[in-house]
């Protein structure tokens, strides 16, 4: 099976599909923002990268996302709740963890299926 590569350097690719699932972790790119800010830019490009590969947020299967701080929850899960689709919430965990870059509030972990078509 072919496994396709997006966005791909040397360490990391921004996506991965094969057997019509798609891989992908995203972190914000507007790194002074607070988590409300961090968590709409991240799933705007969320939202992208899963287009780029064939996919949509209505067809995620798994989510891990990542705080550096857990009291950022409520405010992060306002910004999802608002995000995510009706009927379509895949499987999720979030934990705190000490994330790669100090500047990073949220990183997420996703898995979907590709879109039919």
């Amino acid at each position: 099976m072919t496994i396709q590569r997006y966005g791909t350097t040397r360490r990391y690719s921004d996506s991965v599909v094969h057997d019509r699932t798609v891989y992908l972790v995203e972190v914000p790119s507007n790194l002074e923002a607070d988590i409300t800010a961090q968590t709409v830019n991240l799933l705007a490009s969320i939202d992208h990268l899963l287009a780029q590969a064939g996919s949509t947020k209505a067809h995620l299967l798994m989510v891990t996302i990542y705080l550096a701080d857990m009291a950022d929850y409520d405010a992060m899960n306002a910004v999802w709740d608002a995000w995510l689709p009706d009927g379509c919430a895949p499987a999720r965990a979030c934990v705190q963890a000490r994330l790669a870059n100090p500047g990073f509030r949220v990183e997420m972990v996703l898995t979907a299926a590709l879109a039919q078509g």
